[in-house]
């Protein structure tokens, strides 16, 4: 085991548990984290979630399951290089998509249309409802009872209106501090994988052409040269070695430039992280320009493709006519959500409709709105 910088998050040091719980006997805090996330039933359901493509539409597409995977590794790797806990980053990766809902961020989109008058909906804040509420497994606790700096690492992104309800852990979006580097390091490493990974899937289906590809200067780079050492390479292998070398350069950047913005803000503790007045984790300028930009040219021309926007549009249609029919009916819901809707305030019905809804998967939801309206909407998934 490495040994962990005094800026890490350290067990010994944790803010703990919601609920006390003895120390386990051969794990950390943190691994246990893990392992509780590795064995929740929302964990399993993103392997039929959508990352950019819907379920129905080919089985070699990341899934929220993959692409979760995918962020842990990335920043596993960042962790162990700069000194921070490697089983806290890789709980939160693994746990930081728990409250997805169906069809990617179409689907958070339509339910959060659904619930505005309700508070709306916002994935990263139900990943939170997910571990602390909805997963129903101890019998001492609700949720996963998981320790503060995994929920600081599952909450993101916070509304002042929410964070006010959620005590210590809202404090940080009140009081404009920051989360630990752990914390830091998933945020981004999410943002790697999906830039980066994404092209993959885009080309894959056939929605991203490689001339348009190489108008982006970080894959152009690393394009050209793999051109020049394997002239002959097809195009599959072709695309996977340019992505795998992306990867390897903004990474690299990402831990050497960090390292660098912790060395000069020389915080002593994770307290000190939390207050340096920035975040310490990230690119260099350049490296950062780069990202951005091929970030925004997947935004329009991968995520905005008129094929992605028509499969769009019929997926948040589901997703309303699921959430009208169980707002006027929730018998229509399985027998605990339609207990907790019973006799619930307007706004307390929609917030169950909307864990109901957010907790299907991709397939699931199809088949369920076939049941309910007998339209199929979208071609179905074959078994």
């Amino acid at each position: 085991m490495s040994k962990l910088a005094p800026y890490a998050a350290n067990e010994a040091t944790s803010r703990g548990r919601r609920y006390a719980e003895p120390p386990a006997a051969y794990r950390g805090e943190y691994q246990r984290d893990r392992d509780r996330i590795v064995h929740s039933t929302a964990f399993r359901r993103l392997m039929y979630k959508t990352q950019v493509f819907v379920n129905h539409e080919g089985d070699l597409y990341r899934t929220r399951l993959t692409h979760s995977l995918e962020v842990a590794q990335i920043a596993r790797t960042a962790a162990l290089a700069l000194g921070l806990s490697e089983p806290l980053t890789e709980a939160i990766c693994l746990a930081h998509d728990l409250g997805h809902t169906p069809f990617g961020h179409a689907g958070q989109d339509a339910l959060n249309a659904c619930m505005r008058d309700y508070g709306g909906f916002e994935h990263n804040l139900q990943s939170l409802r997910v571990v602390d509420e909805l997963e129903s497994k101890y019998a001492e606790f609700p949720g996963l009872n998981l320790t503060f700096e995994t929920r600081e690492g599952i909450l993101k992104h916070c509304a002042k209106r929410n964070a006010r309800e959620l005590g210590e852990l809202g404090q940080r979006f009140l009081e404009r501090t920051e989360p630990g580097l752990e914390a830091q390091l998933a945020d981004v490493a999410d943002a790697i994988a999906y830039n980066n990974h994404d092209i993959d899937d885009g080309y894959r289906a056939g929605l991203l052409e490689i001339d348009q590809l190489r108008e982006q200067p970080l894959f152009a780079r690393h394009f050209d040269a793999v051109v020049r050492r394997y002239p002959r390479l097809e195009d599959r292998r072709l695309i996977y070695e340019t992505i795998r070398r992306m990867i390897d350069n903004v990474v690299t950047d990402l831990i050497d430039t960090t390292r660098s913005s912790i060395e000069a803000s020389a915080p002593a503790t994770i307290h000190e992280v939390r207050t340096a007045g920035r975040r310490l984790v990230g690119f260099s300028p350049e490296v950062e320009a780069e990202h951005v930009a091929l970030k925004r040219f997947l935004n329009a021309h991968l995520y905005e493709h008129d094929q992605k926007l028509a499969t769009t549009r019929r997926v948040q249609g589901v997703l309303q006519d699921l959430f009208a029919q169980y707002m006027s009916n929730a018998q229509s819901m399985p027998r605990e959500f339609a207990a907790a809707a019973d006799g619930a305030t307007d706004a307390g019905r929609a917030r169950v409709v909307a864990d109901y809804i957010a907790g299907m998967t991709d397939r699931f939801a199809l088949r369920e709105h076939e049941r309910l309206t007998g339209n199929g909407t979208i071609e179905r998934p074959r078994d």
